[in-house]
């Protein structure tokens, strides 16, 4: 099976927005890809505004998303994203979508909101309550994540235990000291701890770090970005699955029951 990941800088204006990830998912299907994985909060997105993501919120039936239905429609790539979606006034939802076929196959609201590095997301944003459901493609199981969730090793392992052999994560991580050692380190630790490939799409403006990769299970990344707009290419071999939960059976060999949700 063969992924995409579509990395961008995402502007002010939802319509500009939408249209690069049209562009995206078209350039995606043309090239093979059977799955692509697109940043955060795609809507819009202002250096001198942090809360433009939330003001801008629109419903799953609003017109952002429904330009990128009509582009998923006659074909069965799956394009999974984040957008806010509107919950009590003034606040919303950061609120994970797959898209497949012209319709919304599953979706997932964020469960562990970016409170860190003197950011607080939950200042305007509600958190997700339930762990996401995985999707199937191509006879694979597919887990969803979002941006921060990736520092909390239980979700990624419940979506293992689950069933996962993948594991994609849009996000716009922020950029600081050390923040690009640490997405690095913790797409190759949660490729580990769940012998999953782990399929990753990171914003690129002027706040986030890009660096979109694709990590196989063991650890080894085999697509990476740096900090300008592309969209990359790699393939996701089911025996590179299965050879490393031979070598590395850390699912089979754990003592602890499965994490479970509080």
């Amino acid at each position: 099976m063969y992924v995409a990941v579509g990395q961008f800088a995402v502007t002010p204006d939802w319509r500009q927005n939408a249209s690069q990830c049209v562009a995206m998912m078209a350039q995606a299907l043309r090239q093979g890809a059977s799955l692509l994985v697109l940043p955060e909060a795609l809507l819009a997105r202002d250096d001198n505004d942090p809360d433009l993501s939330v003001k801008s919120a629109q419903p799953l039936d609003g017109t952002f998303l429904q330009q990128l239905l009509v582009e998923s429609a006659g074909n069965q790539m799956t394009t999974v994203l984040t957008l806010h979606v509107p919950s009590t006034s003034g606040r919303a939802v950061n609120t994970l979508v797959a898209l497949r076929g012209g319709t919304i196959i599953a979706s997932y609201a964020k469960l562990h909101l970016y409170d860190a590095f003197s950011i607080q997301e939950s200042r305007r944003v509600d958190p997700g309550d339930r762990i996401p459901p995985l999707i199937d493609i191509d006879g694979l199981k597919i887990g969803l994540m979002t941006c921060y969730d990736l520092r909390f090793p239980e979700l990624a392992l419940s979506l293992a235990l689950q069933g996962a052999d993948v594991l994609v994560l849009p996000a716009a991580w922020v950029k600081g000291p050390l923040k690009e050692h640490h997405w690095a380190t913790l797409l190759a630790a949660r490729a580990l701890d769940t012998t999953c490939y782990l399929v990753a799409a990171g914003e690129c403006g002027n706040k986030n770090i890009g660096q979109s990769r694709v990590v196989d299970p063991l650890g080894v990344t085999i697509a990476a970005a740096a900090e300008a707009p592309v969209l990359l290419m790699a393939e996701i071999i089911s025996d590179r699955i299965a050879l490393a939960r031979q070598q590395l059976p850390v699912l089979r060999n754990r003592r602890f029951a499965p994490p479970q949700l509080l």
